[in-house]
């Protein structure tokens, strides 16, 4: 097997069966019953109720492919989610070192304001910094409100996930520049339904908070949050060039196109990837050493949230493998229909069924090769994806980076955001209330956005 082989070269992709995704599909329902049922439990046994399905997972998976089954295991975790967790860690230690103290009294206006803003910052400095910058700023100034969890909803809609369409900063979009989509086409293209999408929620937001909810707080507590917030002030500021340069080496790596590799477990790491893991451990690694602990212990710094994150995304990594395989096999795989849906008798692309199809795949699996899967069967080629099906792209990049929000898992900050804001006292939705708040938002929203951008 060559060393480029794909996951569905491995584990033999056109063969594979749906129920081998029972066990992702056992890991998604743990979670929404035992975080509804028995949330004290799942706090403590997370680790081991996700390790048992690890378990499932992975022993079918060597046994009947051997050698190419543990390969694609190695290659998984070394070449997906090791990235993916230095990237989050490095990410939220850095930004945990920056400390916010702002006037910001947790008004309707305020609110509206500060998402916006992070809507805007995630383009720039990719959903996982933006956020971490942004959720202590709203938490501490809706500390004295008793009405709060919907702003940390929305938060996720589109701090975590919307704002992240626009720029090719991150993945899913990153894939696209990779394959030869201009970086500024993506920007130029995907502003207008980021910006449409994220005016709809924010207005939303705003509607519900200043009609509804605002008027039943405390004007006593309002009061008392706002003299103790009478300065504004950063602190930390150092840790802002680290994140700078954080961002700078995610891009950089991401576009840095190379064919040295190092060889480790039977798998060669490119040379990018290996730099950047390096990199960004060197940069969190400066961060612990050179913030003073009193930022941190003003940010509330907790490790506990990222316990959480990395121990639920490895289950969800290894037992989203055999899909993987599948999505990667295309028309010749189990989920062919779902490819064939996209595409018209005419044989020409519908838009808002690649739009539908790929958001839908990008809330429950991870939306970089779900994007790719979805490159690949709009014909794979950047130049017609760029020309005269330009708007066939631009429905699988709103599709990939949009629904996200939909589920916890959809996208890596928002479980990041569930887990510390409920260590700050915020009673955050279980994951079947928080699909129920998501569904009645978010669906509605897309609908609309289907029919003005992909009809």
């Amino acid at each position: 097997m060559p060393a480029s082989a794909s996951f569905a070269d491995l584990l033999e992709g056109p063969a594979l069966g749906l129920w081998w995704g029972v066990p992702f599909l056992g890991l998604l329902i743990t979670i929404a019953v035992a975080q509804t049922v028995w949330p004290a439990r799942w706090e403590r046994h997370y680790g081991t109720l996700t390790g048992l399905w690890i378990i499932a997972a992975v022993v079918p998976l060597i046994a009947r492919f051997g050698t190419n089954g543990l390969t694609a295991l190695v290659r998984l975790l070394l070449l997906e989610y090791a990235p993916f967790a230095v990237s989050i860690l490095a990410l939220y230690i850095i930004a945990g070192g920056i400390h916010i103290r702002s006037r910001m009294s947790g008004h309707p206006a305020e609110n509206a304001l500060l998402l916006a803003l992070g809507t805007l910052a995630s383009g720039v400095l990719g959903t996982p910094g933006s956020t971490l910058l942004f959720l202590p700023v709203l938490l501490k100034s809706n500390r004295w409100r008793r009405h709060r969890v919907h702003s940390v909803l929305f938060l996720i809609f589109v701090v975590c996930n919307i704002g992240g369409g626009f720029s090719p900063i991150g993945p899913p979009l990153l894939i696209g520049y990779l394959k030869g989509v201009p970086f500024l086409w993506t920007v130029r293209m995907m502003l207008l339904p980021t910006a449409f999408v994220s005016a709809l929620l924010i207005a939303a937001y705003f509607a519900l908070d200043s009609l509804l909810l605002f008027r039943r707080e405390d004007p006593e507590a309002r009061a008392s949050h706002q003299q103790e917030h009478d300065v504004i002030r950063l602190e930390g500021a150092t840790n802002l060039l680290l994140l700078c340069g954080a961002i700078g080496l995610l891009i950089f790596c991401g576009s840095w196109q190379t064919g040295v590799a190092v060889p480790l477990a039977g798998v060669t790491i490119p040379a990018p990837d290996l730099l950047r893991l390096v990199g960004l451990s060197a940069l969190a690694a400066a961060s612990l050493a050179l913030t003073p602990k009193g930022i941190r212990a003003a940010n509330e710094f907790s490790w506990l949230p990222m316990k959480e994150v990395v121990v639920i995304f490895a289950g969800i990594f290894a037992t989203i493998l055999p899909i993987l395989a599948i999505l990667e096999a295309g028309a010749n795989g189990a989920l062919s229909g779902l490819i064939r849906m996209v595409t018209g008798t005419d044989g020409q692309p519908i838009n808002w069924a690649y739009f539908a199809a790929s958001g839908f795949l990008s809330s429950f699996l991870d939306n970089a090769p779900t994007f790719l899967v979805f490159f690949n069967a709009a014909g794979g080629d950047p130049v017609a994806l760029t020309g005269p099906n330009a708007t066939t792209l631009v429905a699988i990049s709103a599709g990939a980076s949009f629904w996200g929000g939909l589920t916890y898992i959809g996208n890596a900050p928002n479980f990041m955001v569930r887990t510390m804001s409920e260590q700050r006292g915020v009673r955050m939705p279980t994951f079947i209330a928080y699909l129920a708040w998501s569904a009645a938002v978010l669906l509605p929203t897309f609908a609309l956005t289907a029919w003005v951008f992909f009809p």
